[in-house]
């Protein structure tokens, strides 16, 4: 289950962050839910402020207003997180929260994904399963382990036509 855990933005009051994260931390405590809620972080920066002579380093929220919490998204956890005093809501159409993609965890500095190689080989047939090729079957051609994307070989109209797609697109035919 918790593989399912993904990184979800929970707005807040301007101020109230570290507060909205003890809280959420003290429930998921108190009602034994470390499973569906694993972390909740406030995103900061290390800054030096000059005043006259002195620096000093201060941490700097960078997303102020905000609160990042990595869970498994169910009616209960929603509703731990929505109804702790200072949240305000999740980022997401309505009321329905948008897990951040990897590449946006990464940007934020949230967490370093560890991407693990691409299980295909070149050669090898695969099935996509989606996106505009959904259905359409092909043979790698090559594999980019950096940009996570694979060239497929796709028969269309009678002629082999190639596509880039990511590799979390294609599943292995057996």
């Amino acid at each position: 289950m918790a593989g399912d855990a993904k990184w979800y933005v929970a707005h807040t009051y301007s101020g109230y962050e570290n507060k909205v994260k003890a809280n959420i931390e003290k429930s998921v405590e108190n009602r034994g839910m470390q499973d569906l809620i694993l972390d909740v972080r406030v995103p900061t920066e290390d800054v030096v402020e000059e005043k006259g002579d002195t620096k000093k380093v201060v941490k700097r929220k960078l997303f102020p207003g905000y609160v990042i919490v990595k869970m498994v998204m169910t009616d209960e956890s929603w509703y731990i997180v929505r109804n702790t005093r200072g949240v305000t809501g999740f980022v997401g159409p309505g009321s329905k929260p948008v897990p951040l993609s990897e590449e946006e965890v990464e940007r934020m500095g949230v967490e370093i994904i560890r991407m693990k190689d691409i299980d295909f080989a070149i050669g090898e047939t695969v099935s996509i399963k989606s996106g505009p090729m959904e259905g359409f079957s092909g043979t790698v051609t090559s594999i980019n382990n950096e940009t996570r994307k694979i060239n497929v070989a796709v028969s269309m109209f009678g002629r082999e036509t190639p596509v880039e797609i990511d590799y979390t697109q294609v599943e292995r035919m057996d």
